[in-house]
């Protein structure tokens, strides 16, 4: 196929930020013609992790409605109005064959600039519960790749596609890599190691539970690879200290080798959190974030841990359960390998194949 264009927009979130990115990946693999563009909200993290990925990123002024009032909330409306008209004037000057979705706010304006445009749009949904923004865009759209089924209750049937959620690719291919991985975490092999999951932004509870009960899993003999998020680092590092057996960072980069590290994985319930940790076949405990749209992160644990394919710790008991019930899992090798096993079940290691398959279908 000759070069095309693509557009892809969303953000706010690496549950957002990182499936777009992989999808532009197997779009380069495709044709080193293509070209693609990325769409975000300024001030959002897909504005420094996009680039870092080695792709030319535009900014809009999208920003959400607070949930208490704030004077902010007054310039919503401008705002909006100024992204749909950058909007439509980045889609007519850049002239894409096929615009992608992924959710958040400057997916909601590009969306409906390619739709009056009739530009073809795909959406990918990366939640059990569909987002705002997606559910509103569905009206425009040709196609809606889901990553969990049953989906159909958000979208019309005929235009749902069930592909799963792309992840990294180096995440499926761990095997080999756990010598390397310990070495970079300077950690030691033997002892069994939890890797320490916030999502990108990181997580109030999960930090707190683990800043006061660390010792614990340290003195039962194993060991921690801890991403706090940014805002929680230097207060973690004031308690933590330097220890062996401990590696504490704001964000992990190098995430397939945190993975091959880990042997047990506690998480938030993001959608792409929980689709890595399918594809990397790892036993996880859950603990949703409840300050999400429409709890979907609960939805996300629950569509697991109905399968028997993980634990959940909700987040109001976080601190009075979450490390008890790490420890017990830690020693019940017979709840690791079930929990492992149907988890392996889940993975869906074509996701960004299957979508992007689904994209160049748009433009035959």
């Amino acid at each position: 196929m000759e070069p095309r264009n693509f557009i892809i927009s969303g953000g706010g979130t690496g549950g957002h930020i990182y499936p777009a990115i992989a999808i532009a990946d197997e779009i380069r693999r495709r044709g080193a013609g293509h070209r693609v563009l990325f769409v975000g909200a300024e001030g959002k993290m897909e504005m420094e992790k996009v680039p870092r990925a080695g792709y030319e990123i535009v900014g809009l002024p999208m920003r959400g409605l607070q949930r208490r009032f704030t004077l902010s909330n007054l310039a919503v409306p401008f705002r909006l109005i100024g992204s749909l008209w950058r909007a439509r004037r980045l889609v007519r000057e850049f002239k894409p064959h096929v615009a992608v979705g992924v959710g958040g706010y400057a997916s909601a304006a590009l969306g409906q600039a390619a739709a009056w445009a009739g530009v073809p749009l795909l959406l990918q949904e990366q939640n059990s519960h569909a987002g705002l923004t997606n559910r509103w865009l569905a009206r425009y759209a040709r196609k809606i790749c889901v990553a969990y089924p049953g989906m159909e209750r958000y979208f019309p049937a005929a235009k749902t596609v069930l592909c799963g959620n792309p992840v990294r690719q180096d995440i499926g291919q761990l095997a080999s890599l756990r010598a390397q991985a310990l070495t970079h975490f300077g950690l030691a092999d033997g002892p069994k190691t939890v890797l320490v999951l916030g999502g990108s932004l990181g997580a109030r509870t999960i930090n707190e539970a683990f800043r006061a009960g660390f010792g614990q899993v340290l003195a039962a003999g194993h060991q921690l690879i801890w991403q706090t998020g940014k805002g929680y680092l230097e207060k973690t590092r004031q308690i933590t200290g330097t220890q062996a057996g401990l590696y504490v960072s704001d964000f992990i980069y190098e995430m397939h080798l945190a993975y091959a590290a880990a042997d047990v994985v506690v998480s938030r319930a993001g959608a792409l959190s929980v689709s890595e940790i399918c594809l990397a076949h790892k036993p996880a405990i859950l603990v949703p974030s409840p300050n999400v749209a429409e709890d979907h992160q609960t939805k996300n644990a629950l569509a697991l841990v109905n399968q028997g394919a993980a634990q959940m710790v909700r987040d109001a008991e976080a601190g009075q359960q979450l490390i008890p019930a790490l420890l017990a899992l830690l020693q019940n090798q017979d709840a690791q390998a079930k929990l492992r096993q149907s988890i392996s079940t889940l993975a869906k290691p074509r996701a960004a194949q299957e979508i992007v398959d689904e994209i160049f279908k748009l433009i035959r």
